[in-house]
């Protein structure tokens, strides 16, 4: 099936009150994981925009938010004026000094806070920029961590990798730490 295939069958998903409500889940958690082959991430991208635009309406202005994880980090480094100070640190110290620095500062408690603070008056919440943000946080930490604060809220994180229903590799190589608790949304 193609991406645009795929990418079609989403709406009708996430509109869909049994979506909305996680009926036909039992007790598990309302994630999803859409996965998809990294050289589709520009058509992606756009899908996301038109999802939120589509379901984003003046009747429901807060069906769906986005968080780019990798644009959440750029905001804080930028607001707490560490960019400088980065670039200096990694001149001085190296690119593995400023990962793990970086790493320190933007844990999965960072990201979750962050969400839980701006997505609590939201229905559904899409997580975006996995691959961007990669190798500062991984995913599984980020879901491991989430479903604390959104357990009665669908996640859908949409991955450029693959995911087969227990473990996660982002870009179709770079195997993440096992997470069994999504469901993928759309099949491949």
């Amino acid at each position: 099936m193609s991406i645009y295939d795929r990418l079609q069958q989403i709406l009708g998903i996430i509109q869909s009150k049994s979506f909305l409500e996680g009926r036909g889940l039992g007790n598990d958690l309302g994630f999803y994981i859409f996965d998809y082959d990294p050289e589709d991430e520009l058509a992606v991208r756009d899908h996301i925009a038109y999802l939120k635009k589509r379901l984003n309406t003046r009747t429901t202005p807060k069906m769906v938010i986005e968080f780019d994880l990798y644009a959440i980090l750029i905001d804080f480094l930028e607001s707490e004026e560490l960019v400088e100070e980065i670039v200096r640190l990694e001149e001085e110290k190296g690119p593995e000094y400023i990962l793990e620095a970086i790493r320190d500062v933007a844990s999965p408690d960072f990201y979750v806070d962050y969400i839980a603070a701006r997505g609590e008056d939201y229905q559904i919440v899409f997580l975006t920029g996995i691959g961007k943000v990669w190798p500062i946080i991984r995913s599984h930490n980020i879901l491991n961590n989430l479903h604390h604060v959104l357990e009665n809220k669908p996640v859908i994180m949409f991955f450029p990798g693959v995911y087969d229903g227990t473990g996660l590799r982002l870009f179709g190589r770079i195997k993440d730490d096992n997470y069994y608790r999504a469901f993928q949304l759309v099949a491949k």
